[in-house]
């Protein structure tokens, strides 16, 4: 029987699409650029969430990259606008407080398969050419 998502999750996957929308459209400030929201993780009681964004770049970006201290910094500046945004949309009784964290998740995969690639190559997993007729019946036939 498939797990049922509890209440918790439910309005983490709610808030996470309200905040993509609203850091999109509401926050004018020209120093947060393109963020995306990773994910949303509410606490048991709704005291807090903390939301993991990434930032869309050229460059490869760590915790420690100036603009992205910069633009967790105007986030969470904002928190209490996006705070007040999120609770008339979703029309919760208690809203949590916005917490905002760099999501490095994108930059370790990007890495973890940049090792892949070089150690593997760029051949595919299963070459075809070798296995075709071989353990197919209706060629066989």
């Amino acid at each position: 029987m498939p797990r049922e998502f509890s209440r918790i999750d439910r309005i983490g996957d709610q808030m996470q699409r309200e905040l993509a929308q609203l850091i999109q459209r509401e926050v004018k400030d020209p120093r947060v650029g393109m963020v995306s929201v990773n994910a949303v993780k509410v606490s048991r009681d709704l005291g807090y969430a903390d939301i993991y964004v990434s930032l869309l770049s050229t460059e490869e970006l760590t915790e420690e990259s100036p603009e992205v201290k910069e633009s967790i910094a105007v986030l969470n500046k904002a928190s209490g606008f996006l705070r007040g945004q999120v609770g008339r949309a979703m029309k919760l009784r208690v809203i949590p407080q916005l917490r905002f964290h760099f999501d490095a998740l994108q930059g370790y995969s990007r890495k973890m398969d940049s090792l892949i690639r070089e150690a593997v190559g760029d051949k595919p997993a299963v070459d075809r050419d070798e296995g075709e007729g071989q353990d197919d019946p209706e060629r066989n036939a």
